[in-house]
């Protein structure tokens, strides 16, 4: 695998150099190919074994002062050849657009040049890739057929995926990197006998083979109980609640908030936040950081898409909402100085608890969000309206499951009631979010 990727990167520059002799004042070329190897069991037995390999050629043109991006996935020389003559073609029929450059040479990745450097590569590889995802299956464990429910049908996968981007531009740039992801996951559908059907899933994912070795032996039983718990769900009246959000959802929270500080938003003022860089807009206790150069961490990238050195900087700091995320292009139409073209390891502060069981103490009485179902959000308002599911809690223990419930309100409101945070953040996740509670959220039947 290395010797053919050694080739295509030869192949890319040449492309490179082809093209700037073509007509091109300027060009960025990204290669990117991933190799993963999959083994899916269903019921017990092995249903499905996969190769995959995933290829791609992307290279964006600058000519007389205009600008495209192509891609293919065809990596033999003459064909690429022909496909940039008609590239450039296509390019210079396009209007002028003097915002259209590549990044300054202070501002590119200099220390990623052999694609390791962040610690995310593994060379281990499972021995019996099938014996793995067999040892996900409780189809035929005893222990688990008689519970007062019926398993209908179990799935199961265990994956090995090898992947690795360049970027290289005309005037010097190259950065490289390179990582390996080892994932599980398991899912399973019950019955119960007044003949109600439950669902429920666990996974795990890591760039080290040896921490996934380690979760086979507990993710089938996770996932289980977590489509165990939903049995009975009980009723609860519309009102106001205190919410713990599970670490494991709880990026849907901050998603629209980071996609609000997207500088192609901002510019086009389909953000909520587009009018809020240095205000206090959230609660104190409201921190975030990007820490991409967290070396083995999940998420860590030394790089952004147009080979942008990442770095270190808050989000938001103490409720204040610290930096956009600007590429060339959209900082040169706003008139602002460049940053990172988006977000990259995601790390909300830890606060006081250990864990969500904590906060539903603090909290005393509310409802658990283990998972969101449905509904939409508005980017330019920051008003949404999600469907749920989780438990209603009393004394900070769980009384019943709940569904069917809508979670509705304002972002800025939301995240202005944030009470505390646990520090139970996945460590497979490249957001890093623990768990939340939120007070006076606005929850209806």
């Amino acid at each position: 695998m290395p010797d053919k990727q050694s080739a295509e990167i030869t192949l890319a520059r040449e492309c490179l150099d082809f093209a700037l002799r073509s007509g091109a004042s300027k060009v960025r070329i990204t290669l990117t190919r991933s190799v993963m190897d999959l083994v899916g069991i269903l019921n017990g037995e092995v249903d499905k074994v996969s190769h995959a390999l995933d290829r791609s050629f992307q290279i964006a043109l600058f000519v007389d002062g205009r600008y495209g991006s192509f891609s293919s996935n065809r990596l033999e020389k003459k064909d690429l050849e022909t496909f940039i003559l008609g590239a450039i073609d296509t390019v210079k029929m396009l209007e002028p657009d003097p915002f259209r450059t590549l990044p300054s040479r202070d501002r590119i990745a200099k220390n990623a040049t052999g694609g390791k450097e962040t610690a995310l590569y593994d060379d281990a590889r499972a021995a019996d890739r099938r014996e793995m995802a067999l040892a996900l299956s409780l189809w035929k464990d005893k222990e688990y057929l008689e519970k007062g429910f019926t398993i209908l049908g179990e799935e199961a996968e265990y994956s090995e995926t090898f992947s690795d981007m360049v970027v290289m531009d005309s005037e010097g740039l190259f950065a490289r990197h390179t990582e390996t992801s080892f994932e599980i996951g398991n899912e399973y559908t019950i019955a119960t006998p007044d003949g109600k059907l439950y669902s429920g899933y666990w996974w795990d994912a890591s760039a080290f083979l040896k921490d996934i070795v380690e979760s086979v032996k507990t993710c089938a039983k996770k996932a289980l109980e977590r489509t165990v718990e939903q049995i009975g769900p009980g009723p609860a009246s519309s009102g106001k609640y205190n919410v713990v959000v599970d670490s494991e959802c709880a990026s849907k929270l901050l998603n629209p908030v980071l996609s609000a500080l997207g500088g192609f938003a901002v510019q086009q003022k389909n953000s909520f936040l587009a009018d809020d860089l240095g205000a206090k807009v959230f609660a104190d206790n409201m921190t975030v950081w990007d820490r991409p150069l967290d070396s083995g961490a999940t998420g860590a990238r030394l790089f952004d898409s147009e080979g942008v050195a990442t770095r270190e900087m808050p989000i938001i700091d103490q409720g204040v909402v610290k930096t956009f995320f600007l590429n060339t292009y959209i900082a040169g139409k706003m008139g602002l100085e460049p940053t990172v073209e988006d977000s990259t390891r995601v790390v909300v502060k830890p606060g006081s608890f250990e864990s969500r069981e904590q906060l539903m103490t603090a909290a005393g009485d509310g409802i658990l969000v283990t998972g969101f179902n449905g509904g939409n959000s508005n980017s330019a308002t920051g008003d949404f309206s999600y469907g749920i599911e989780g438990f209603l809690f009393r004394s900070g223990k769980i009384v019943c499951p709940i569904k069917e419930m809508l979670m509705t309100g304002n972002f800025k409101t939301l995240w202005n009631s944030l009470a505390d945070t646990a520090r139970d953040a996945r460590p497979c996740l490249t957001k890093q979010i623990p768990s939340l509670w939120f007070i006076n959220v606005d929850i209806s039947a």
